[in-house]
C-alpha cells in the first residue's frame, strides 16, 4: 500500500509532463494570443464579474443565476488561496517545458496547486447553471477555455487545473445546501363557484369602513358611481363594525354582500357572508389588500367587472378561537382568518423593515431590521401542539404562500386546505449566534433554527404570561390559548376565473 502511494503522486508528475509537452508541439498561431488573452480576462475573476454585471440587468432567473455564481466563485476562490494554496505548495512549470511564446510573462509566484482560475471558472460556470441550466451550458465553454488556457500558458500542470476545477464544482454545490433555490410558486389555481351576476349593484350590500385603511370622503360617491342600485352603509365611529356588517348582510333583498376597509375588516365580512350564504364582494380599500389581489380583485374596476360577470372562486376560511384574560376577566373569542397570523417579534420586524426600506431597499432593510430585531429580542415560550418551544416567530398562512422562506409574498391557491407554519426557534444551542450568522450570510431559510411545515388544525398554548397575537395585520393582546382550523371552501368570493 505505502509503495502505491509513493508511487501515486510521481505518476501524476508523469502525466503532467506528458500533457505539457503536447500542448508545447503545437504550432505557434493566433490561439497563442486568444487563450493568452482568455486567461489574462479571468485573472483575479474579472471576466466573470463583467459576466454577472450584464446577467444582473436582468430581471428573474438570470439575475438569480448571477448571484448564484458569484456566491460560489467566492466560495471557492477562498477555499483555494487561503487554505489549499498554503497547505499543497507547488513549483510551477518553468520556461523548458513550454515554447518560450507561450509562456506567461510574469509568471505567478504562488503555489501551483491547485489553479485559481479553473476553480472560480468551474464555480460560476455550475452556480449559474444549477439557476439556468440554458446560462450554465453557455458558459461551461467559456469555463474550459479558461481552464484550458493555464495550461496553455504554462501557468499551471494539468492536475492543478483538474484539482481547482473539483473545488469550484464543490462550492457550488455547496452553495446550493446552504442557499437552495427558492421554490418556485405554481401557476394561479381558482376553484370556480356559483354566484350571481350583480347588474349595476342590484341587490348588493356593501359596508364600508370609514375608520381605516383608504378611506376618503370621496370613498362613497366613487362606489355609488360604480355600483348604482346598490345599498351602501357607511360604518363610522363609534359603531360597532361586526354588527354593522351583519346587519348589511342580513338586509332583505340582499343577493351578494360587499366590503371595503383593510383585511381585518374583510375577514369579519368573509364571516358574516358565510353565515348569510352570500358570496363576498371585496373591494380593494385597505392598506395593502392582500386578500383582494390574491383573489384577482387588485383594483375596483376589476371587482366591478367580476361582479357583472357572475363569476367567483372558492376559498378556504381560517377559524381561531382565543381564549385570554384582560385585567383578570377571562373570555373566549371565535375570529376569522383569511391571511395571516403570528406570534412573537415578527410584527416589530416587519415595521422596522417598512421604516428603513424607502432609504435601504427592500433586501438591505430586511437585513438591517432582522439584525436589529434579533440581537436585542428575547424568545417567547410555547406550547405548539402539546410541545414546549422557545421561538421568536410563529408565522401562521391561512393557504400556502411562497417564496417557502421568511418573506412569504404571494398565495396562488386559495383552497388548498393547510395553514402554512413557519417558525424561527430558539431551542437549538447557540439560537441567536446560529440566527445572526443566518440573516448576514442570507440563509435564514435553510438555517437549522427555522421549520417550514403545513397542517389543517394547530393549537397555542401560552407559558408563563399572556402574549399578544396578530390576526390579519389586527393585534390582539392577552392571549393564553389559540386553535386554528382551516374551513376547507366555505367563502364563495368574486373574482376572475383562472
Amino acid at each position: 500500500m505505502r509503495s502505491l502511494l509513493r508511487k501515486g503522486p510521481g505518476r501524476v508528475a508523469t502525466f503532467d509532463r506528458f500533457l505539457v509537452r503536447a500542448v508545447s508541439r503545437q504550432a505557434q498561431g493566433q490561439h497563442d494570443d486568444f487563450f493568452s488573452a482568455l486567461s489574462a480576462a479571468a485573472t483575479k475573476g474579472k471576466l466573470w464579474f463583467a459576466i454577472a454585471g450584464g446577467l444582473t440587468a436582468v430581471p428573474g432567473r438570470p439575475r438569480r443565476a448571477a448571484l448564484r455564481g458569484l456566491l460560489a466563485l467566492g466560495l471557492a476562490s477562498a477555499v483555494t488561496n487561503l487554505l489549499f494554496k498554503t497547505l499543497l505548495p507547488r513549483a510551477r512549470p518553468q520556461p523548458e517545458h513550454l515554447p518560450v511564446f507561450r509562456f506567461v510573462h510574469p509568471q505567478p509566484t504562488s503555489s501551483s496547486l491547485p489553479s485559481g482560475h479553473s476553480a472560480s471558472a468551474a464555480a460560476f460556470a455550475l452556480g449559474a447553471g444549477m439557476v439556468s441550466p440554458a446560462l450554465g451550458a453557455a458558459l461551461a465553454p467559456i469555463a474550459a477555455g479558461v481552464a484550458y488556457s493555464r495550461v496553455h500558458t504554462g501557468a499551471h500542470w494539468p492536475s492543478d487545473v483538474v484539482f481547482g476545477c473539483a473545488i469550484g464544482a464543490g462550492a457550488a454545490l455547496l452553495t446550493r445546501t446552504w442557499w437552495p433555490e427558492r421554490q418556485a410558486a405554481p401557476s394561479t389555481g381558482r376553484t370556480a363557484a356559483e354566484a350571481p351576476a350583480i347588474d349595476d349593484g342590484e341587490g348588493l350590500s356593501i359596508a364600508v369602513n370609514a375608520l381605516g385603511g383608504s378611506y376618503s370622503p370621496e370613498t362613497v360617491a366613487l362606489l355609488r358611481e360604480t355600483f348604482l342600485k346598490a345599498h351602501i352603509h357607511e360604518i363610522s365611529e363609534g359603531e360597532d363594525v361586526a354588527a354593522e356588517i351583519q346587519a348589511a348582510a342580513a338586509r332583505p333583498g340582499t343577493k351578494a354582500l360587499g366590503v371595503w376597509g383593510g383585511d381585518g375588516t374583510v375577514g369579519t365580512a368573509a364571516a358574516a357572508a358565510v353565515g348569510q350564504s352570500l358570496p363576498l364582494l371585496v373591494l380593494p380599500g385597505g392598506t395593502l389588500n392582500h386578500f383582494a389581489r390574491d383573489a384577482g380583485v387588485g383594483t375596483l374596476a376589476e371587482a366591478a367587472e367580476a361582479a357583472a360577470a357572475g363569476t367567483a372562486v372558492a376559498s378556504d376560511v381560517g377559524h381561531v378561537s382565543v381564549g385570554r384574560g384582560i385585567e383578570g376577566a377571562d373570555e373566549t373569542l371565535e375570529l376569522t382568518m383569511l391571511n395571516t397570523a403570528s406570534f412573537g417579534v415578527y410584527p416589530n420586524l416587519v415595521r422596522r423593515r417598512e421604516r428603513l426600506q424607502p432609504a435601504l431597499g427592500k433586501p438591505l432593510a430586511g437585513l438591517v431590521a432582522g439584525l436589529r430585531t434579533f440581537a436585542v429580542a428575547s424568545p417567547t415560550t410555547l406550547k405548539i401542539d402539546g410541545v414546549r418551544h422557545k421561538l421568536w416567530i410563529l408565522y401562521l398562512g391561512r393557504g400556502r404562500y411562497y417564496p417557502r422562506d421568511m418573506a412569504p409574498l404571494s398565495r396562488p391557491v386559495l383552497d388548498d386546505g393547510v395553514l402554512d407554519i413557519r417558525m424561527v426557534t430558539a431551542d437549538e444551542p447557540f439560537a441567536r449566534l446560529r440566527l445572526l450568522w443566518a440573516m448576514l450570510t442570507g440563509t435564514v431559510a435553510s438555517t437549522k433554527v427555522t421549520h417550514l411545515s403545513e397542517a389543517s388544525r394547530l393549537s397555542i398554548e401560552a407559558i408563563g404570561g399572556p402574549l399578544v397575537l396578530a390576526v390579519d395585520g389586527e393585534p390582539l393582546p392577552g392571549v393564553r390559548m389559540a386553535e386554528f382550523t382551516v374551513q376547507r371552501g366555505t367563502l364563495r368570493v368574486y373574482g376572475p376565473h383562472p
